[in-house]
């Protein structure tokens, strides 16, 4: 198993940060947890989430109406992964243990598994956050190259041509797939897994049939298995689109940055840890309530990666505080002003990875 350790010696910066933003909700009396505004959003999106489920079950409808349903759908799981699942299963949704496990479980809903999730996302993938043989979540090689130190092959040459329909297939990939490797491997990607209980195999499998009846078994006896495989392919296209750009958004984009350690490596960074979250990681967006409403406050990825244990519905509030700390201390603070500027560059970065390493062409045209 690899491992990498951070340079802590120069931690000035992550301990003046967090005694401001201690300083900001205790000035203004306030929890770090959700609030209203969290738990309002959960009753809109749930209730969205089973009102449409219900109207596809229970009414009868033309192809059309029904399939622009399961779009929405989809895009509504979404916004309940960002909003719901993703506080909750961070343990920043509520103060209450308990609440927490409970909306976390919304993962296992959607077709995942919490418990690999919070290992895979809150332990790896925010410890190592774009660390190229640990990071589960650029891990995607050989389909796409997602930064330098991956391998290249001849079809990365169009790989920003094919993106769109590799990240429509990845909730089916995730669905169908990631989470039984887990489970059968007791790997995550390079690193072990936790060890689980009864208790975590019974809700694995539980959750796992429960997803299977409600939403092929029973809907192929409604519907039929082709209009029920339209259905249920757009609703997963448009769910594992809208989940991608977002998470794609954040960490490969243009100026971010990325370590690689190989496999049963150690290797140690010289930079501390809540720098390194800083030059990994991007925002996007930040000016637009409508899509931090709907992303969870996605877009303050940055925020996001330094106060995990934060609710999202700070993160606006807390950016100002982030952004003049790293200001103060001659940090980057990367940033796009709008969803498409950051798309742009997503794009232009999985173009550029997808053109033959020099060290390639040099070994060709010997």
């Amino acid at each position: 198993m690899s491992k990498i350790t951070f340079s802590n010696r120069n931690n000035e910066f992550y301990q003046s940060l967090k005694v401001s933003v201690d300083e900001y909700f205790e000035k203004n009396k306030i929890k770090k947890t959700g609030d209203w505004r969290l738990f309002s959003k959960t009753i809109i999106l749930i209730g969205a989430a089973i009102t449409m489920y219900c109207l596809l079950m229970f009414v009868n409808m033309s192809v059309l109406p029904a399939l622009l349903l399961c779009a929405a759908l989809g895009f509504v799981f979404s916004s309940i992964g960002f909003s719901v699942m993703h506080d909750a299963n961070h343990g920043s949704y509520s103060t209450k243990p308990m609440l927490n496990d409970l909306l976390g479980l919304s993962a296992n809903a959607l077709g995942a598994s919490s418990f690999f999730w919070k290992q895979k996302h809150n332990i790896i993938h925010h410890t190592y956050t774009n660390v190229d043989g640990i990071d589960d979540d650029i891990a995607k090689s050989p389909i796409i190259r997602q930064c330098e130190s991956q391998k290249w092959v001849p079809a990365h040459k169009v790989q920003h041509l094919y993106l769109l329909p590799v990240y429509a297939l990845s909730s089916i990939f995730w669905l169908f797939f990631m989470d039984f490797t887990k489970y059968f491997t007791r790997k995550i990607y390079t690193t072990e897994a936790w060890k689980m209980t009864a208790k975590n195999k019974a809700i694995f499998w539980a959750t796992k049939i429960g997803y299977l009846t409600f939403y092929i078994v029973l809907p192929i006896v409604k519907w039929g298995f082709l209009p029920w495989l339209g259905g249920f392919l757009l609703l997963h296209a448009v769910m594992g689109l809208t989940l991608s750009l977002v998470f794609q958004l954040a960490h490969v984009v243009e100026n971010t940055e990325f370590e690689t350690i190989a496999l049963d490596e150690t290797k140690h960074i010289e930079t501390a840890w809540a720098e390194h979250q800083i030059r990994t990681t991007a925002n996007f967006a930040m000016g637009n309530k409508v899509i931090s409403w709907f992303v969870g406050g996605l877009n303050y990825q940055i925020e996001h990666h330094l106060f995990p244990r934060v609710s999202h519905v700070h993160y606006p509030a807390i950016s100002k505080i982030v952004m003049q700390k790293c200001s103060e201390y001659n940090l980057p603070y990367n940033k796009y002003d709008t969803m498409w500027e950051a798309l742009g560059s997503h794009f232009r970065v999985m173009k550029f990875l997808g053109k033959r390493p020099l060290v390639l062409e040099q070994q060709v045209a010997a």
